[in-house]
């Protein structure tokens, strides 16, 4: 994965393949951003001019090279565009310094090193471009030939140096061990979500997350589908019936001698959805192996806190199974029993996921958590209603709605508050069980919502994120996302950990 350096080195005196600098679209022609002061200098002041003559407007997004000024020991200057000129007094703000940074990161593929000249004004800033810079340099290169990108055969940057950084000061270095953290255990997710389903199931991913726990001091258990069987777990067991690889409930506790707050991150782990019984059509199952986004991303979030020391309690339920169709599958119409004591009827095998769901949301209710947080790629309906760029927030307390929102927009990731209409329940009423896994196909991701807020224990504060929007990017990349897997909610899981640890949440 990219290295990542503060430096004081002057811009021209740096052994490096390119210097980034950033570049804004102001109301005359691109402006040079504050932090390659040194690099125009050397153009005699004429970088801006020099730019827009090679077509480069600042817009967010764009990539200008040129050949660095004589003198520089690095042979190239990169100029990404941040956007729009800030307002007077103003500056520029964290998301474009994050897209800048990674998309500069990703059109560097195959450099070794590169030195970033972005505009630092502090030390979360210098985290911010850090972060941004790892997650854009984000390759998926396990299955191909060298470990390098099969179309343009380079491999992601290897290191990034941050200029205007301050090496010895506390709270810079403290900004890029954060970035460093939660960015590994987000390009974990990334890998994890990627990773063909007939090498990642659920035994599998459970195996990943008892080695992590291993690593980072968490303790983990896992019920296999003898344990479940036993306890009850009529839900998870329902879902991976179909399926050869048997299904898996993944405990994973963080600890910290000083929390006074706890919080449960629960996840939806299909490592495949075929859909069942209920099977999906051609061209909706080609990319169902990112289904278990949700598990990936209650992982990530667990293990980011271990690793920043926290101080607050952290568990994570990764609800994991494969969805698949045979004899032994749930079929259309059978009830299940699920850890709850509530039977389901269920009328689409499709809409398994708030079927394992349910069980690890009880479970993890029988603690007492301060707060309980799901997290799954759960329903089309959510696509529809906010594309593919947007998660949903739905929960039982609106407050606590809004501060998750809050909480996501903070540190870039984009959801918007959604409602959870009482009317909508009356249509999972079931004749035979006490309530049907399906209700009014209008609103469809809202009455998911309604179903798992059935299996959340009395007086438990809770919310449901549905990614399934963003969780997985078949278009080109953009900003710091690649296409493919992209780590939706880990940021936002890490910074409610946060948040809590300091008092500032619940």
């Amino acid at each position: 994965m990219t290295a990542l350096t503060l430096s004081t080195a002057a811009a021209s005196g740096l052994r490096a393949d390119a210097i980034v600098v950033g570049v804004a679209k102001g109301p005359k022609g691109p402006v040079v951003a504050p932090g390659a002061e040194a690099v125009d200098n050397a153009y005699d002041g004429s970088l801006a001019g020099i730019l827009e003559t090679l077509g480069a407007t600042g817009a967010e997004g764009e990539v200008t090279k040129l050949p660095a000024p004589s003198g520089f020991k690095a042979p190239v200057v990169v100029a990404v565009g941040l956007g729009a000129v800030p307002e007077k007094d103003d500056t520029f703000g964290a998301e474009a310094l994050r897209r800048a940074a990674g998309v500069a990161a990703r059109a560097l593929a195959g450099a070794k090193k590169a030195a970033f000249a972005l505009p630092i004004a502090d030390a979360a800033d210098a985290g911010t471009v850090a972060e941004g810079a790892r997650l854009g340099a984000y390759a998926f290169d396990a299955y191909k030939d060298n470990g390098k990108d099969a179309k343009n055969g380079k491999a992601p940057l290897g290191e990034v140096a941050l200029l205007g950084g301050k090496p010895r000061d506390a709270a810079y270095k403290a900004a890029i061990a954060r970035a460093i953290a939660v960015t590994e255990e987000l390009n974990r997710a990334r890998d994890l979500i990627n990773t063909p389903p007939n090498d990642l199931n659920p035994e599998s991913f459970a195996a990943v997350a008892t080695a992590a726990g291993k690593e980072h001091g968490i303790k983990v258990q896992v019920l296999d589908e003898k344990a479940l069987a036993k306890g009850g777990y009529g839900g998870i067991l329902g879902v991976g019936a179909g399926s050869a690889a048997a299904p898996r409930l993944v405990k994973l506790s963080y600890t910290s001698s000083k929390a006074t707050k706890h919080l449960a991150f629960v996840g939806k782990g299909i490592t495949y959805d075929s859909g069942g019984i209920s099977l999906k059509p051609a061209g909706h199952n080609e990319t169902m192996k990112c289904d278990m986004s949700g598990a990936a991303a209650v992982f990530a979030a667990v293990v980011a806190a271990a690793r920043l020391g926290l101080d607050v309690n952290v568990t994570g339920w990764l609800a994991l199974a494969e969805n698949m169709p045979s004899g032994s599958a749930t079929r259309p119409g059978d009830v299940l029993r699920m850890y709850s004591g509530k039977t389901v009827e269920v009328l689409n095998t499709d809409a398994e996921g708030r079927l394992v769901l349910a069980d690890a949301l009880w479970k993890a209710s029988e603690e007492k958590p301060d707060a309980i947080i799901d997290v799954a790629t759960l329903t089309g309906a959510m696509v529809l209603a906010l594309g593919n760029r947007t998660f949903g927030v739905m929960a039982n307390d609106d407050a606590f709605r809004a501060s998750i929102v809050e909480a996501a927009e903070e540190v870039g990731e984009q959801s918007w508050p959604m409602p959870l209409p009482e009317h909508l329940r009356k249509g999972m009423d079931s004749p035979t069980a006490d309530i049907a896994n399906m209700g009014e196909r209008m609103g469809g991701g809202l009455v998911a919502g309604l179903f798992l807020r059935e299996f959340v224990g009395e007086g438990i504060t809770w919310a449901h994120l549905d990614i399934a929007g963003p969780a997985f990017n078949e278009s080109g990349p953009f900003g710091y996302t690649p296409k493919g897997g992209t780590g939706s909610a880990v940021r936002t899981l890490v910074r409610l950990a946060e948040l809590t640890a300091a008092g500032d949440l619940g």
